[in-house]
């Protein structure tokens, strides 16, 4: 989420664009000051756990800012509408982009009615799949057509195969070049399950496979993870766990397969950059991943927890040069022509100013940027 957020900062400049940030919980202190942001932060909450409402200490960060466009994503910020609303905001967007593991099921009652209450405030709701809308309009008792799709997009340039990085970087790792190197990018939640992806690496590793896991990222599930590959002895001696990195296009490169074994999704970047890098994918079918990846075409689709299946499909995959190949080239071009950075970077744009300019803000069509 934070580097979407960066990702769409950047991308949409200064011309017509003022950029804010604002929190209701805590913050990635290591990832402001890399991006320094500590100057277009707020912070509306605190860390403590359980619940907050921070609706007049936002209310009062909007009065102070004055932004012509808040935007709001995922339950965790949603009481930022009402406080955009009462602060006067001329424009007010919500966008869902995920699940969280214990919401797969559906939502409690009382959150489906406040969002209901919640999404008739803003001038625009969208969500970055139509599996997301149309799970997100059921769960708000909405039609779906009043929710709007934004899909997400790649810098392709960035993220595009580089040969060079692949000996690079696993020289760097102890990972010899004939190895099969199956890896995943993400936050280490559970609604990831890279658990199972371990148990069915395990399995092929059992069965004489010559593999090795390449796993980046860091989150809460982390110490587990690294606990499940010290306790097997299998398992040890052939996954690297990176942490957190600012180099995944090149690790990337370095993977043979992509593997995304999340119970649920909206849309996710990593998958993004992993096509647009030309490697196969390896993804459940869950959430927006079938909306990404074209089943046999651009990878393979397994069912979400099986790790069996899981195993399998990364199982022939090994077995064929060519099939990697193939579908790393049919990735690649698939999200050249649909899932572009520019592409996204214009269906933003359109919106904020489309918006604006149908309540009346015109500062965006002067010199003063327009805020959001």
């Amino acid at each position: 989420m934070e580097f979407g957020i960066l990702k769409l900062m950047t991308g949409l400049g200064d011309q017509y664009f003022e950029h804010r940030l604002c929190t209701t919980r805590a913050f990635d202190p290591d990832f402001v000051q890399a991006y320094a942001l500590h100057d277009r932060l707020s912070v509306a909450g605190t860390a403590r756990e359980g619940l907050q409402f921070p609706l007049f200490r936002l209310k009062s960060i909007f009065r102070e800012f004055q932004p012509h466009v808040v935007h709001t994503r995922n339950w965790g910020a949603i009481e930022a509408i009402p406080a955009a609303r009462l602060a006067g905001v001329p424009v007010i967007i919500h966008s869902e982009h995920g699940y969280e593991v214990e919401n797969l099921e559906g939502l409690p009652r009382r959150q489906r009615a406040f969002r209901r209450v919640v999404y008739g405030m803003t001038d625009s709701v969208f969500a970055v799949t139509r599996e997301l809308r149309d799970y997100h309009a059921k769960q708000a008792f909405v039609r779906p057509d009043q929710i709007g799709v934004i899909y997400n997009g790649v810098d392709t340039q960035r993220f595009s195969p580089n040969p060079e990085f692949r000996g690079r970087v696993r020289k760097e790792l102890g990972i010899s070049d004939n190895c099969f190197v199956a890896g995943s990018v993400g936050r280490m939640v559970p609604i990831k399950d890279y658990p199972g992806f371990l148990q069915a690496a395990e399995r092929l590793l059992h069965g004489g496979l010559n593999l090795h896991v390449l796993l980046v990222g860091k989150g809460p599930e982390l110490e587990s993870i690294e606990r499940q590959v010290r306790n097997s002895s299998l398992l040890a001696r052939s996954v690297t766990l990176t942490g957190a990195s600012d180099r995944v296009p090149e690790i990337l490169n370095a993977m043979d397969v992509f593997v995304l074994p999340s119970l649920g999704e909206g849309m996710s970047n990593t998958l993004l950059e992993a096509m647009s890098c030309g490697l196969p994918v390896v993804a459940s079918r869950a959430g927006g991943n079938p909306e990404v990846v074209e089943d046999q075409k651009s990878g393979r689709l397994f069912a979400p927890g099986d790790q069996q299946d899981l195993a399998n499909q990364l199982g022939r995959l090994a077995a064929s040069v060519e099939s990697r190949r193939q579908f790393g080239q049919n990735a690649r071009e698939r999200v050249i022509r649909l899932f572009s950075l520019d592409g996204m970077m214009q269906r933003y744009r359109d919106l904020y100013l489309g918006l604006a300019q149908r309540r009346g803000v015109t500062a965006w069509q002067s010199v003063a940027p327009a805020r959001a």
